[in-house]
């Protein structure tokens, strides 16, 4: 009888790291993506931002070019689609945990909440941030979302999306080559 159990919780044990294995092959998880950022009708911003898994979350980098200087609202929304003039049809910001709006810093915030990023006075930008919330696996993953850049200051208070103004950038996130 001591046998029968052994074999049997063996068997259930290899069949388990079998099909782990399978689902990794078949599955594989992301580890890196992009986004390039086209503008909006009337507007002028091109750049890209990359996803990288982190031990803390996801490491953001952006460079943004064709901004007005100051601060400018940038966010995750909810759909990959940038195929309308102004970036409306990519929805509302991505926020599937139902948290209210806020700032990187906010304890509860949406998962696309990034915050602002500042151009300089030539109007270029950088970001380069390690977010917590943002997974590029899983059931909130940002793959296929989208990444707007909005022509004024997100507020980081105001709801249900701070106040960041017309959408002047949008890009699709979407899986890049490991490397």
């Amino acid at each position: 009888m001591k046998k029968s159990i052994f074999f049997f919780f063996t068997g259930i044990a290899m069949g388990m790291y079998l099909m782990h294995t399978i689902a990794q092959h078949i599955f594989p998880l992301t580890t890196r993506a992009i986004a390039i950022i086209h503008p909006t009708q009337e507007n002028t911003v091109t750049g890209t931002v990359s996803f990288q898994k982190h031990p803390n979350g996801t490491h953001i980098q952006a460079q943004l070019q064709g901004l007005t200087p100051g601060k400018h609202g940038f966010h995750i929304h909810e759909l990959g689609d940038c195929s309308c003039a102004d970036a409306m049809c990519t929805k509302d910001h991505f926020n599937p945990t139902h948290q209210p709006h806020g700032g990187l810093e906010s304890k509860k915030r949406h998962v696309g909440d990034m915050g602002n990023i500042i151009a300089d006075k030539q109007g270029n930008a950088i970001f380069d941030i390690v977010d917590p919330l943002i997974t590029l696996n899983g059931p909130q993953s940002v793959i296929g979302r989208s990444i707007i850049v909005h022509a004024d200051e997100d507020d980081l208070i105001s709801q249900p999306s701070g106040n960041a103004g017309a959408r002047i950038g949008c890009g699709v996130i979407g899986i890049a080559e490991e490397k």
